[in-house]
């Protein structure tokens, strides 16, 4: 089995449990955990900081808050490209939960 790249992962996103019907979960996955983003500004440099705790690992740091949840939300992309194309689970935020589709054999 060769290795795909992340973007090629993304598209093995089958299912996606909610309480409401949609049919765009990614999307909703995604505005769900930037809602959690905690912001600070940084005293050594005024800069600011944001995280997403439930999404470990997910920070960014930037000049302008606009561009800190812009920053925040590209790495929250590439995070969860990467569990994806790592099989690794992804945390549940707000009753959304993606999990990844399991490769049937021919």
């Amino acid at each position: 089995m060769l290795d795909e790249t992340p973007a090629a992962a993304e598209s093995k996103i089958c299912s996606c449990r909610a309480k409401r019907g949609d049919s765009y979960m990614l999307t909703k996955y995604l505005e769900a955990a930037m809602r959690h983003a905690h912001y600070e500004i940084l005293a050594d440099d005024g800069t600011y900081y944001g995280e997403i705790p439930v999404c470990r690992g997910v920070y960014a740091n930037a000049s302008t808050l606009e561009r800190c949840r812009s920053e925040l939300a590209q790495v929250l992309e590439d995070w969860i490209l990467f569990r994806i194309y790592k099989k690794l689970t992804l945390p549940k935020i707000d009753g959304i939960k993606l999990a990844v589709k399991k490769e049937i054999a021919a």
